[in-house]
């Protein structure tokens, strides 16, 4: 087994193995940064594409996203081009990887958090001149900072949010006192169907419930949906009570409404893609939601949230909302929300109602 260990650890330190180049990363004139993973990790990275366009207003920003989290930043003006990957077919992304070579950027930035192969690959393909990511956990017994192909490397302080580490990745562009505000940037398309969607509800507060989280471990149960909509309801007039619906099981959240029989209590319209989503959460008033991309959409418009969190604090702490009404009930479990106080949803859906009554 050491033997095996220490030929993996060789071969990853010579394929890693680079000419180093003495060219200034702040004389970058195209950037390249790799981020092909999900939807929240996105969101969390926008602030990394406005603050280095501010900073050099000339400089060319392209992203590597997934087919999954491309749409993102559709819209977003400080990206000039968006190339799809797909992490899991490495021979299929081939030739796209040759295209990203003969663009010859002057640096990516990669945001693994770990020695990870497949980030390496495309790396030694695209071939930049500079390569900045954040400290590496290690592979083999190799720590990250013993690699020749990463030039520069950030710390990743424990407890820290992640937008705060990634955006740190620009002290090398000598950026320094960045926003770490997420951006979401919608077509009138998506803003005018939301628009009209909520001028159709005549209630002065709307508040929006995501039910489902990333795995089946972070769903808000039928049960508890009732008595969440129904304590609301019965404590505060003019409320309707918008649910948001995956479009593959809208007709199920449809029958779970219907058998609930709550007046204004309704299902959202028919959502096919993020951007339409997020275009919904701005027009809502509060949103509840298990720990999902959600909490990050409605961080991007600061929309007040209330998240039900995993009892991890290390991952709450790194992917914690940043909007600025916020509040969050833990469960007990570490692996999803199966136990979580649904009174304690309850109690605290009321402080917020109570806090956005008071700005109206």
């Amino acid at each position: 087994m050491k033997n095996k260990k220490f030929i993996k650890a060789y071969l990853l330190r010579l394929f890693t193995k680079k000419n180093q180049s003495t060219f200034r990363v702040t004389d970058s004139k195209k950037v390249l940064i790799l981020k092909y993973d999900r939807i929240g990790d996105m969101i969390v990275t926008t602030p990394i594409f406005r603050e280095l366009k501010k900073s050099y207003p000339g400089i060319s920003i392209s992203v590597l996203a997934s087919n999954l989290n491309k749409d993102v930043i559709k819209y977003n003006p400080y990206v000039e081009k968006i190339y799809t990957n797909y992490k899991n077919n490495f021979f299929f992304d081939f030739a796209k990887l040759l295209i990203l070579r003969w663009k010859k950027f002057d640096v990516c930035i990669e945001l693994e958090h770990s020695v990870i192969p497949h980030a390496i690959f495309r790396l030694k393909i695209i071939n930049p001149k500079k390569i900045i990511s954040i400290h590496k956990d290690g592979r083999y017994g190799v720590k990250g900072n013993e690699l020749e192909i990463y030039d520069f490397l950030t710390k990743k302080e424990i407890g820290k949010h992640f937008g705060e580490i990634w955006l740190n990745t620009l002290s090398f562009f000598d950026i320094k006192n960045s926003s770490n505000k997420y951006d979401i940037f919608l077509s009138s398309i998506e803003e005018n169907r939301a628009k009209t969607f909520s001028k159709s509800i005549k209630s002065k507060i709307k508040i929006g419930i995501n039910l489902e989280g990333s795995f089946k471990e972070k769903q808000i149960r039928p049960d508890d949906l009732e008595k969440i909509c129904l304590s609301i309801k019965q404590k505060f007039q003019e409320i309707t009570i918008v649910i948001l619906s995956h479009p593959n099981r809208r007709e199920k959240t449809k029958k779970m409404i219907s058998q609930m029989d709550l007046e204004d209590v309704m299902i959202s319209y028919d959502t096919k893609n993020i951007l339409e989503l997020a275009a919904l959460i701005n027009e809502l008033d509060f949103i509840i939601s298990p720990d999902t991309s959600i909490v990050h959409i409605a961080s991007a418009f600061n929309k007040p949230i209330l998240s039900i969190h995993e009892n991890n604090q290390l991952s709450y702490s790194q992917w914690k909302p940043l909007s600025s009404i916020s509040k969050t009930v833990f469960s007990q479990s570490k692996y999803g929300i199966i136990d979580y106080k649904v009174d304690e949803v309850i109690d605290l859906s009321f402080e917020i109602i109570k806090e956005i009554k008071e700005k109206i």
